[in-house]
């Protein structure tokens, strides 16, 4: 496969290298690619392909909507100077600014090697070069402004065909059950030796058939019937904005230049969900402290990182027996930490949730068609995933020690005898 696509953007690179050079090369790309579509007539739909490139749009709206001028100021404002950034990524905003400014680079990498993929696909070698387009693009950048009026239509054009498709996904899943029951039912007719004019045979019958019509309504209304290179163009401007709205907005003013990053970071390791999970089982465990059940316990130490197991067990051995703590003032200590860390580990567990190739869209339904704003279009920062792991480490062994506090305490409690009255 990998030799086919090189022999493919050779003869692509060969036949089209004159579209991508000179001085106004990348400004008039576009314009060159929607003109060439116009003149060859090769039938290419997307049939089966659909879900992909559905999966793929949902991509491009999600950062498209990230990079609008409202969130960007949300962002500035709100989420780089939240407490969970501050206490576990970092306080130097321009070491955040570069944090931000990697990830949405790198998202847009995922976007754009899907784009690239998708022009392979096309029959037209013109598709092929893309990978030129977008080097030459990083270099001779233009201005977002001159693309986002026609984007926005483009995109607005997508969304409608990705959301016909996530319906076409779940009406294909519903006709594959009325199909089978069909069959099943067809074979407990003829295994009784009766006629197929039932009642519940032809109901069933009539529902298939209805499945079938609207099925093929929403495959012609989808991208399954839509032409690959019509999509590509707008594809291709949807990615080019993208290019530009992250240059705007976040890379004139972060060096380029990454320090040397010598912070533990969770994300880098797998670590990020893991530390959200444990998480989680505290702040359950916090909660219901009166009724922990003792397979509750073990398995959220046994989860502990090594490292923070031993210091645990040392720390554990230095407490003051002396040193009473009310229930309430544990758990009010205790929620000094969970009331900023809980909001981000789950928003770390629904970033990992959407990860994937059709499920990611095909999750989301009617949602990705919404205004996104910052609250449902997850970043990185929001997450555990930029969190130093040593300072995560600390917090989740104070929070180990206030629970050891608390279930010793409401096993004092029970050591008590009731009061009986004479």
């Amino acid at each position: 496969m990998e030799k086919q696509i090189e022999i493919a953007y050779s003869f692509g690179e060969q036949a089209h290298v004159s579209m991508f050079r000179g001085k106004f090369a990348v400004v008039k790309v576009l314009d060159t690619l929607r003109s060439n579509m116009k003149k060859v007539d090769i039938p290419n739909t997307i049939s089966i392909l659909a879900f992909e490139v559905a999966n793929t749009i949902v991509k491009g709206y999600n950062l498209m909507q990230s990079l609008l001028e409202e969130n960007i100021q949300i962002f500035s404002k709100e989420i780089l100077h939240s407490e969970g950034v501050q206490l576990l990524v970092s306080t130097d905003i321009k070491e955040l600014l570069r944090i931000a400014s990697a990830d949405k680079r790198e998202e847009f990498e995922v976007f754009l090697k899907e784009v690239v993929r998708f022009g392979y696909r096309c029959r037209d070698p013109q598709w092929h070069a893309l990978n030129h387009y977008f080097s030459r693009l990083r270099l001779e950048p233009i201005k977002r402004k001159h693309l986002q009026k026609e984007v926005e239509i483009a995109m607005q054009e997508l969304t409608n065909l990705a959301q016909y498709t996530y319906e076409l996904f779940h009406e294909l899943h519903a006709l594959e059950r009325f199909e089978h029951l069909y069959s099943c039912k067809i074979e407990e007719v003829e295994s009784q030796n009766l006629p197929r004019k039932g009642k519940g045979l032809m109901i069933l019958q009539s529902e298939l058939k209805n499945q079938r019509k609207l099925v093929s309504n929403l495959k012609k209304k989808s991208l399954w019937s839509k032409n690959l290179e019509e999509v590509m163009y707008k594809l291709v401007d949807v990615a080019t904005f993208i290019h530009c709205a992250i240059v705007d907005s976040f890379e004139e003013n972060v060096e380029r230049k990454k320090a040397n990053e010598k912070t533990e970071r969770l994300g880098i390791h797998g670590l990020a969900l893991h530390y959200a999970n444990l998480i989680t089982q505290m702040d359950i465990i916090a909660s219901r402290s009166i009724c922990v059940l003792p397979n509750m316990r073990d398995k959220l130490y046994n989860d502990l990182p090594a490292s923070v197991k031993a210091e645990l067990r040392y720390r554990l051995r230095d407490l003051d027996s002396k040193e009473v703590m009310t229930m309430p003032q544990i758990k009010a200590e205790m929620e000094k930490v969970l009331h900023w860390l809980i909001p981000i580990a789950i928003d770390t567990v629904k970033a990992h949730q959407c990860f994937g190739c059709v499920g990611e869209w095909a999750k989301t339904g009617n949602e990705f068609r919404k205004k996104t704003s910052t609250g449902n279009n997850i970043i990185r920062l929001q997450t555990l995933y930029h969190a130093d792991k040593q300072k995560m480490d600390r917090y989740i062994l104070d929070l180990a020690i206030y629970l050891h506090r608390l279930i010793n305490l409401v096993k004092n409690q029970d050591k008590i005898p009731e009061y009986s009255p004479a």
